[in-house]
């Protein structure tokens, strides 16, 4: 039996930005975030956030940084954070955009170049638990 070679999905750099957004709910048009945490060409973080369900579809409108063009687009609830973990501080909702219009791609893909890059989360695992570790030895 053959398999299909499987494909590497490339995950987006992310950038450090604080910008303003509307998030609302598709089903009622409630609010559900007002910033942008970070963001990429696929995804965002925004934060605060009121609670919402993984899968939940969402409508997000935000101010491409450096310019005055505005991307409004559809998202997915791809993560909800509670902000309990190591690192985390506050509840936030990361958000995969979904039919982004290609201008509005394009400018954002260029305008990102000039974000800086976000730094690398806590990662939990063995890691922490080797260095918990090694300090009570």
């Amino acid at each position: 039996m053959r398999r299909s070679p499987t494909k590497t999905r490339r995950r987006a750099v992310r950038h450090s930005v604080r910008l303003e957004c509307q998030v609302v709910r598709e089903r009622d048009f409630r609010l559900v975030a007002d910033r942008i945490v970070n963001l990429s060409a696929t995804g965002l973080v925004v934060s605060p956030a009121d609670p919402a369900l993984t899968g939940e579809r969402l409508i997000v409108s935000f101010r491409i940084p450096h310019s005055g063009y505005w991307v409004d687009a559809e998202a997915t609830v791809a993560r909800v954070v509670h902000g309990r973990r190591p690192g985390e501080h506050t509840r936030s909702l990361a958000l995969e955009l979904e039919n982004v219009e290609d201008i509005p791609q394009l400018l954002l893909g260029r305008a990102l170049r000039r974000c800086p890059p976000a730094p690398p989360g806590h990662r939990p695992g063995r890691r922490g638990v080797v260095a918990l570790g090694a300090l009570l030895s």
